[in-house]
């Protein structure tokens, strides 16, 4: 099976994985991707600098597989947009 890397994007700065994952395909990577998304903003909070930070998810050979915005992590987890109560 393949090892994939989840290298963080914070602006300039890139925060790399050294170890990777052993995954099965690239959906088992996006889904892991999305929920490392998660909790980084469940205990980092949603400042702005993290709201535009992106997961790049690389294989073995350092090729971009996929890259995973915050933004749409947040999205996907509240697709009806923010809820408004009065």
């Amino acid at each position: 099976m393949p090892r994939y890397f989840f290298n963080t994007r914070i602006g300039d700065e890139l925060i790399s994985d050294p170890d990777g994952e052993v995954l099965r395909d690239p959906d088992r990577a996006w889904e892991m991707a999305r929920a490392m998304i998660q909790e980084l903003l469940k205990t980092e909070g949603t400042n702005g600098a993290l709201l535009n930070a992106t997961i790049e998810v690389t294989d073995d050979e350092g090729e971009i597989v996929l890259e995973f915005p915050f933004t749409e992590a947040v999205l996907l987890d509240n697709p009806s947009g923010p809820v408004t109560k009065h």
